[in-house]
């Protein structure tokens, strides 16, 4: 699934083409996606000019001069692609979109996990799959202190409680490998003990993580691309994800260290040093 670097990067894409242009035609060509899409969704995006972007946690939001957002989520496969002119359908393309100026803008998803639905731009935050999230990672306002307080009281390990979207948004099981490396703590650790210079460390590295991966446009995986086609290269960065039984930069080799391993946690894969995380 594309995580918080990967929506950022499609979201940018999309601004960069759709803000101040009016929808000349909107297309729904299949609308039982994860949730079925909105009646009428065709004929209430037609006509409407984009004032601008949106992204919270993983999910796009395309506010219209209607006084509607399109809420997007990009599923398990799901992208975005940007054209010029009218061209050829893509395959899985449920939702298509096409400016007065030309551009045409497909919602690709062979899977369709991903969905499409219309709230008042008001009301965005109060909408059923945006109200419990919590914090931004990338906004001021996480501190270390905000992450020791939610995580206050958990037993579970760690890495679970990030992946938990009401104590961090948007962060994803990748970059939560990848933080939890630059931050020197093991994903095995209790929650409720990350606090004060721990909980510190760790919103930075989350912080650096997730800015870095942006700059890169962020980890094409599978289906993921940016709008433009073009695809991402932080997985050429990556520390320890995907990395089982290969050599922890930070360490001198075995035997004093064994690598980099894998476990499995809450069903998902995660990767760390066992000799430089604790």
């Amino acid at each position: 699934m594309p995580e918080l670097p990967e929506v950022e990067t499609v979201m940018r894409g999309l601004r960069a083409r759709l803000e101040g242009r009016r929808l000349a035609r909107a297309e729904l060509r299949r609308g039982d996606l994860r949730w079925a899409a909105p009646e009428e969704l065709a004929a209430r995006l037609a006509g409407r000019r984009v004032l601008g972007f949106r992204r919270r946690a993983k999910y796009i939001l395309i506010r219209l001069d209607s006084g509607e957002s399109v809420l997007l989520h990009l599923g398990m496969s799901g992208r975005m692609v940007v054209t010029e002119g009218k061209g050829t359908p893509a395959a899985h393309e449920h939702l298509v979109l096409e400016t007065e100026d030309g551009a045409r803008v497909g919602f690709v998803d062979p899977r369709r996990f991903g969905s499409v639905h219309l709230v008042p731009t008001p009301e965005e935050d109060h909408h059923r799959l945006l109200a419990g999230l919590g914090p931004e990672p990338l906004e001021p306002g996480f501190t270390g202190a905000l992450l020791a307080e939610r995580l206050r009281g958990r037993n579970t390990p760690l890495k679970a409680a990030l992946l938990d979207q009401r104590v961090v948004a948007g962060l994803g099981n990748i970059y939560a490998c990848e933080a939890l490396f630059r931050a020197g703590l093991s994903p095995r650790r209790r929650a409720g003990s990350v606090g004060g210079a721990r909980a510190a460390r760790l919103v930075q590295a989350i912080k650096d993580t997730l800015a870095d991966a942006i700059a890169a446009g962020g980890s094409s995986l599978r289906d993921y691309a940016q709008p433009s086609g073009e695809l991402g290269y932080f997985q050429h960065a990556w520390k320890v994800y995907g990395r089982e039984g290969q050599p922890c930069e930070r360490c001198p080799g075995v035997p004093t260290c064994p690598g980099i391993r894998r476990l499995v946690q809450a069903g998902r894969s995660t990767f760390f040093c066992p000799r430089t995380q604790r």
